[in-house]
């Protein structure tokens, strides 16, 4: 007598529901990182996306208890969709991570009590008064720079790294001289295609020149923790840009004083 082995529906379903809400995570990423579809689009798609991959879940775990008790076929196909469904939510479990990381705050700034105008008309959600103190201790290095150079060559490296990161320029404002301000806004893109506005401030005065530096999330939903990021990682290399400035900077000034006095004496010949 042939004995009918049946496949578990609970490990087909499981399967089926995690092969379609993958696409439906992953497309709409790159659709609304190419503005094909609004932000609102883009999240009601996603919601719907991780709902489909959380009954994938709960179908794959059900289809391995099933399994388990009746012996029926069907193990890959669970194991499928139990994959697929992680690999869909794993977004929610990142972004869990980062809520409880880093401070609630759509925006960071290197100067809170005179922060870079932003040209965005967003509604920013007030900080609570316990918030600036964990800002700080999660982003050490989002502090406003000092530099012994003068504003129109900051200006030059800081534009420098805003056109290498391919942010989307919406206001430049050259410092006129050396102690002028000047000012940079641009668009910056989340990895799931959020926009954030970066407003950089560069001031110029006879004893050097501050860069402060603000980067505000214009949705309300947002990746948390990333304008911090931006801001430490955009000074820090503004830190290394401007040291090798600084390093190049006296051979450059020696040769220039020496060719402006081709008759000045050598220094050991001074000495002597």
């Amino acid at each position: 007598m042939r004995i009918l082995v049946r496949t578990s529906k609970w490990a087909i379903w499981a399967r089926r529901c995690g092969s379609f809400a993958l696409p439906l995570v992953v497309i709409p990423v790159f659709m609304h990182r190419g503005r094909v579809i609004t932000s609102q689009t883009f999240e009601t798609v996603e919601m719907v996306a991780m709902g489909i991959a959380l009954l994938a879940l709960l179908l794959s775990l059900g289809a391995f208890i099933r399994l388990w008790l009746t012996g029926d076929l069907g193990w890959g196909r669970a194991f499928a969709g139990f994959a697929l469904s992680l690999l869909c939510l794993s977004p929610i479990g990142i972004g869990l991570i980062d809520f409880l990381k880093y401070p609630l705050a759509g925006e960071v700034s290197t100067d809170p009590a005179n922060p870079p105008p932003l040209l965005s008309n967003v509604s920013l959600v007030s900080v609570p008064a316990a918030d600036p103190a964990r800002i700080a201790a999660a982003f050490p290095n989002a502090k406003t720079r000092r530099y012994p150079l003068d504003a129109q060559k900051v200006y030059d490296l800081v534009t420098k790294l805003v056109d290498d990161r391919g942010w989307e320029i919406r206001l430049q404002h050259q410092p006129a001289n050396g102690f002028d301000d000047g000012q940079i806004n641009a668009l910056a893109m989340t990895l799931f295609g959020w926009r954030d506005e970066v407003s950089i401030r560069i001031a110029g005065d006879p004893e050097g020149v501050s860069v402060a530096m603000r980067s505000a999330s214009l949705g309300a939903i947002h990746d948390p923790g990333v304008n911090g990021q931006r801001i430490e990682e955009f000074l820090v290399s503004l830190d290394t840009r401007v040291s090798l400035m600084m390093h190049d900077e006296p051979a450059g000034s020696a040769t220039a004083d020496n060719d402006a006095d081709p008759t000045a004496a050598p220094a050991d010949d001074a000495s002597q």
